[in-house]
């Protein structure tokens, strides 16, 4: 692929970009439907509506561009036009994902779509992400593998590029970042990865037609070779160590005791000696 275009926006509508979105939007959905809260935020990728089948009252979208912003803003706007009103909503709004703008411990759901790679420090967006999340929040990562076909072509990419050749397939901008080096990154911030998954098992092809052709290594590439999809999928929770959940109040209720019962005397002397005693 002679791609000279360096936008992840621009590569999403080619033919290997759509059969990504599509896996994607596919494990966010399921992924975000059983998270609960009141607060939730979606970091980049405004193509896919990350959230859409979360039931969160409070949605944000964090945008790092102008140009993305205004186009959403657009779009969001044509499709409330157009569509059925509804009682959830997103609200865009421009952020740097080392500097969010959310006090901490106040959300409850961050998702990072393809944000590492396209950060200028992505250690410094992760920590940021886990001081504004609040205790068991979780945090949602997809990233292409570059221990991957996808990977390599790229790398091959990078070796013609310096040679003076135009050969790449994915978007220039951005760095891969791997699997266990993110779990490694996530340990150190006292996450927990509660699950992660592999995806687009198919060759590094530009091609809807061949992409088509190769539909059959999706199902045997999950079975056979799992970690080495084109992109991974990430769910951690965010753990705090000595944090004690406060039980609710019923289970913590006392139980109310008994009233004292009078017990007669075995004795009958003495029965009788407090009975004339109790006698004006």
């Amino acid at each position: 692929m002679n791609s000279k275009s360096t936008d992840l926006t621009d590569w999403l509508k080619t033919p290997p970009g759509k059969y990504l979105l599509a896996w994607e939007d596919e494990q966010f959905k399921d992924a975000v439907s059983d998270i609960f809260g009141y607060h939730a935020l979606q970091l980049g990728l405004p193509e896919l509506d990350t959230l859409q089948a979360n039931r969160m009252p409070h949605q944000w979208l964090g945008l790092s561009s102008p140009r993305l912003l205004a186009k959403t803003c657009v779009d969001t706007a044509h499709a409330s036009d157009t569509t059925a009103s509804s009682s959830r909503s997103r609200v865009a709004l421009m952020t740097n994902s080392c500097a969010l703008p959310f006090a901490e411990n106040s959300l409850d759901l961050v998702v990072l779509a393809h944000t590492l790679e396209q950060s200028h420090d992505p250690h410094a967006s992760l920590r940021e992400v886990e001081r504004v999340l609040v205790p068991e929040g979780r945090v949602v990562i997809s990233g292409l593998n570059p221990a991957s076909l996808w990977g390599m072509r790229q790398s091959r990419g990078h070796f013609y590029r310096r040679l003076g050749h135009e050969d790449m397939f994915l978007p220039e901008s951005g760095e891969f970042i791997g699997y266990w080096r993110l779990r490694d990154w996530l340990k150190l911030l006292s996450f927990e990865v509660e699950s992660a998954r592999f995806g687009c098992y198919r060759p590094a092809l530009t091609s809807q037609k061949w992409l088509s052709r190769f539909d059959w290594m999706d199902p045997c590439g999950k079975r056979w070779w799992p970690i080495f999809g084109a992109v991974y999928f990430v769910v951690a929770v965010k753990r705090v160590r000595g944090m004690r959940l406060l039980e609710t109040p019923w289970s913590s209720r006392r139980p109310v005791a008994a009233a004292p019962a009078a017990v007669a005397n075995k004795n009958p002397a003495q029965n009788a000696a407090a009975k004339n005693n109790s006698l004006p």
